[in-house]
């Protein structure tokens, strides 16, 4: 006939079933009264609880199998969810591992407990079962410690990151905010020296009124000339400031690119020829219309075509608007003026910058100004130049200006 008594250890894992309400509360209890456990005193009874019953099924199983092996997995993923809400709740190591130590006393007090209520489990099975137990402890604490560990690790890498971004954006904003007064200083610079120039010369010719009636007309004329220079200074300044200074989205809108051509053409034309210049204009017929936004193409073809105008002492200027692809339009200006160094090219986009001819007047905001607008307007600038031979700046704007992010609900 089979033996129908359970093994001897099967039978101290039922055993520790039918009790493990009680010695879970016996547990707590320790863990509550123990003074090394601070962050316990915290926890209420089901954050205090947590993942301990399933950990004491995995001893079971083990018990019953009498083989740590079979089990490891389950004990595995529980031990690690212990460890991972243990830190969660504040838990140190130190007290992670008392709770475990205390788990492990309340568990060898039950087998002390069942090994003299049953008179047929023998120290040699009251050993195997206490060494399945002191193993499985060591297996969950030590899997515990890791996930602790591992979440800390993790936590510290974040932070770390966290540091490291914080730590480049203040490098780059200490570099924006130097290179931010370095402008200012610059701008100051330039304005300084430009107006003293300007003003010079404006007393010259009061100067020159006052002193000799007889070229008064002389003086007048150098004097216009001059508040004409000032006002054109101020009125770019102005520009400049009022293009840096809009944050507000571009609202894109048709644009009839032939009405906008033939303006630039009849504004432009009488100040080329007045300079013994001539105005070559052409016009893609096929590009009709395009999603963008009108005044600020118009500064920007204004700005080129002024510039051109400036650097241009003889032969052409040249206003080209045709199509790249089915996506993109672009818009070219340029001449056969004095060209610029290779040495002077990377800055020629920079505040106050006249890298051609320092003796030509001018601001040295309009390509400034023009990088600025093609910014808010997605154009890519392409520009090429040489010294004595002329410069062609050509601008690529997109067909259709992508529309400004709305926020929902």
């Amino acid at each position: 006939m089979p033996d129908l008594q359970p093994a001897p250890l099967r039978g101290f894992a039922a055993f520790l079933q039918q009790r493990r309400t009680a010695l879970t509360e016996r547990w707590m209890r320790a863990v509550s009264a123990d003074e090394m456990l601070t962050e316990a005193d915290r926890l209420t009874y089901e954050q205090l609880a947590d993942h301990l019953p399933q950990i004491f099924d995995g001893i079971c199983v083990a018990l019953e199998a009498e083989d740590l092996d079979q089990a490891e997995p389950e004990i595995g993923r529980d031990a690690r969810q212990h460890g991972n809400v243990r830190w969660r709740q504040g838990y140190q190591i130190v007290e992670l591992v008392r709770e475990l130590d205390l788990f492990g006393q309340v568990l060898g007090d039950a087998l002390d407990e069942y090994a003299q209520s049953v008179p047929s489990f023998s120290r040699q099975y009251e050993a195997r079962a206490r060494r399945l137990i002191d193993e499985a402890r060591s297996f969950v604490t030590l899997t515990s410690i890791r996930e602790v560990v591992s979440e800390r690790e993790r936590k510290i890498d974040q932070y770390t990151a966290r540091l490291e971004r914080a730590n480049h954006e203040l490098e780059l904003r200490q570099r924006l905010v130097s290179e931010l007064h370095e402008s200012r200083m610059q701008i100051t610079r330039s304005v300084v020296h430009d107006l003293r120039n300007f003003l010079n010369a404006f007393s010259i010719a009061l100067q020159l009124i006052s002193r000799a009636p007889a070229k008064a007309e002389t003086g007048v004329a150098l004097a216009s000339r001059q508040a004409a220079d000032m006002k054109q200074l101020v009125d770019q300044m102005v520009e400049y400031s009022v293009v840096l200074g809009d944050v507000s989205p571009v609202l894109p809108e048709t644009v009839d690119l032939g009405g906008l051509f033939d303006e630039l053409v009849a504004t432009s034309r009488p100040l080329v020829e007045a300079k013994g210049l001539r105005l070559e204009a052409e016009l893609d017929p096929g590009l009709s219309s395009v999603r963008s936004h009108r005044l600020r193409l118009k500064q920007v073809a204004t700005n080129l075509l002024s510039n051109a105008l400036k650097y241009t002492p003889e032969g052409e200027v040249r206003l080209t608007v045709g199509r790249v692809d089915a996506d993109h339009w672009y818009l070219r200006v340029s001449d056969t003026g004095v060209g610029i160094a290779p040495s002077d090219q990377a800055r020629v986009f920079n505040e106050f910058e006249r890298a051609a001819e320092r003796d030509i007047p001018g601001t040295g905001l309009g390509l400034a100004i023009v990088k600025e607008l093609c910014r808010t307007l997605e154009g890519v600038i392409l520009f090429e130049s040489r010294k004595g031979h002329g410069t062609s700046f050509e601008i690529h704007f997109p067909v259709r200006l992508r529309e400004p992010e709305t926020g929902g609900s």
